[in-house]
């Protein structure tokens, strides 16, 4: 049966297989992928961005396809539109294009838009692949559109036109189809028949056959795909992407957190291929800033954002020197983020997204049979300066029990004890302090810098420890102790992640681990700096960490990342 009903003053019909009596609540549910094509002028589009973003909100929760069609008549009653007719790509397109993804960043973020783009071209370069019905990477659930019926007749005729249109483009479901009209922002008038049909005679934007530009591409985002659909449309046949790998990574913030270079081209590949399979892409890792860019003698323009700007000019320099024709620059303006943080950038960036990350369930726990549902333990760990300590304590605030390795490693350097003897008889009586005690000031000078004899005393040490570990876990266990924070600097290095749950890592740069070292321990910047050599890197730890955590900023910051990590902790052990 086909039912019609109401939502928010949207007018929503669709076949259901279900009793009337249900449809009030079937229409909170949300598609998970759709369809929206979009009918209006341009300048009406440009308008009603925000507004027709916000209804989406209510109709989709995962992917978001946009097939824009200014001027396209799905009620005309004398014949089904004609969708094989060219789209002109002109800056108005592409600035309408920009503007959806700017205002999708800060209405609907969490939907994944894709503004195809294969029928957006010039009648001159309109390829047979064009014309030919291609699948999506996502199956469509509805089909959505902003064309406005003039009355309930209409409703029959629209829907007929909308599915035949979208059907000759893409392979899509035949059940399902939905229409959604919106309503327009207080002072906008809805455009008439036939302004809706004027054609836009602006001049196309260049085309060029060999486009290229470059980036992290990181977490893929908005900002990254208004710049690769501005690519897109300016490339008649192909689209060089560099993406930055290696030591072109290690001054990005956060840069531990970085996807893999295979997940990063495989993600970008899938989207480029979604929104315009039409060209060759060309996707090559790049440990410079120039990449290829500077010895493709077939390259005829370089796409790239404000702030890169100046490395297209550098880049066409280089070309200069080396005889090859320079580069055409297109330049798209940076994303502002509106809702970033104090210590975030303010534009759409993905080191905001990987700074959005931390304190989040980052890698799923693997299930270790061995260990007792409660207490629930974590392992916190980091480098020396990391801040994992002051970590544990903010937990120990919110409810976890605090078991802190350093003071057991104190403890097992006592005077009588099994590990002070084979310290001694291992390193020498100039380890001791006069009342017996280990001087581990001395014994760190003796094994920083040395592998071999650190190894010497870490076989003493960690066994030990990790007995009075295992002890202190059984004493909370009895206690009914619900968390506990198991703060061990090398709870990787020793291998005592199975006495944990989770693993959680505390990061900062170098710069700041060594700036801290210095004026704690009172070192120079030498010594510090073998102190870190000697240690895992951030990268090590993050590999096998379930939550990371960073303390590179204000305290204020540091607190809401554990109070973020602490309630999601909660929320997984009440599963």
């Amino acid at each position: 049966m086909r039912t019609v009903f109401w939502v928010d003053n949207y007018l929503v019909t669709s076949r259901l297989h279900l009793q009337p009596a249900r449809v009030s609540a079937m229409s909170q549910e949300l598609f998970r992928t759709g369809i929206l094509v979009l009918t209006s002028p341009l300048s009406v589009l440009s308008i009603r961005t925000s507004a027709l973003l916000a209804s989406i909100t209510k109709q989709i929760s995962g992917t978001l396809y946009v097939h824009l069609h200014p001027g396209l008549d799905l009620a005309d009653p004398n014949g089904a539109p004609r969708p094989m007719d060219a789209v002109l790509p002109t800056w108005e397109m592409s600035q309408l294009i920009i503007k959806l993804y700017e205002k999708a960043s800060d209405i609907c973020n969490h939907i994944d838009i894709r503004v195809l783009l294969s029928h957006i071209c010039s009648p001159q370069i309109k390829t047979k692949a064009c014309n030919q019905t291609r699948s999506l990477s996502f199956t469509p659930d509805v089909i959505l559109t902003d064309h406005e019926l003039q009355d309930q007749q209409e409703l029959s005729i629209v829907e007929k036109s909308l599915r035949y249109y979208i059907t000759k483009y893409y392979s899509c479901p035949s059940g399902h189809p939905s229409y959604v009209p919106l309503t327009l922002d207080a002072g906008a008038s809805p455009p008439s028949r036939v302004e809706a049909n004027v054609t836009n005679t602006e001049q196309t934007l260049a085309a060029y056959n060999d486009v290229v530009l470059g980036g992290t591409f990181d977490r893929l985002h908005n900002g990254h795909k208004s710049l690769l659909a501005t690519a897109c449309l300016l490339a008649r046949k192909r689209l060089l992407i560099g993406i930055a790998d290696k030591d072109l990574l290690k001054g990005k913030r956060l840069f531990e957190l970085i996807q893999p270079f295979g997940q990063r081209c495989l993600e970008l590949k899938e989207f480029l291929c979604d929104v315009n399979p039409n060209l060759q892409y060309d996707i090559v890792p790049i440990t410079d800033v120039c990449g290829p860019s500077i010895t493709d003698e077939h390259l005829n323009c370089i796409v790239v954002s404000e702030e890169t700007r100046k490395g297209g000019e550098i880049i066409n320099a280089k070309r200069k020197e080396r005889g090859l024709s320079e580069l055409a620059v297109h330049t798209i303006s940076l994303m502002a983020d509106h809702r970033h943080a104090l210590h975030e950038e303010a534009k759409v960036s993905s080191s905001s997204l990987r700074a959005r990350l931390l304190g989040t369930l980052m890698k799923t726990p693997s299930p270790n049979p061995k260990l007792p549902r409660r207490p629930y333990i974590i392992g916190m760990t980091g480098g020396s300066a990391s801040g994992k300590s002051s970590i544990a304590k903010r937990l120990e605030l919110l409810g976890a029990t605090h078991i802190n390795c350093d003071r057991l490693g104190h403890l097992a350097y006592r005077p009588g004890t099994r590990a002070n003897a084979q310290i001694v008889q291992t390193f020498g009586k100039d380890v001791l302090n006069e009342d017996g005690s280990i001087d581990r000031k001395c014994l760190a000078e003796k094994v920083f810098a040395n592998k071999e004899e650190m190894q010497r005393l870490t076989d003493i040490v960690w066994p030990v420890i990790r007995e009075m570990t295992k002890h202190e876990i059984s004493e909370h266990a009895k206690k009914g102790q619900d968390v506990c924070i198991l703060d061990a600097a090398v709870l990787l290095e020793a291998g005592w992640s199975d006495m944990a749950h989770e693993v959680w890592v505390s990061i900062i740069t170098e710069h700041e681990a060594l700036r801290r070292i210095q004026n704690r321990d009172g070192l120079s910047q030498e010594k510090a700096r073998n102190r870190l050599a000697s240690q895992w890197t951030n990268s090590q730890r993050v590999q096998q960490a379930n939550v990371v955590l960073c303390t590179e900023w204000d305290p204020e910051v540091t607190q809401q990342q554990v109070e973020k990590a602490w309630n999601l902790l909660r929320r997984r052990m009440d599963q």
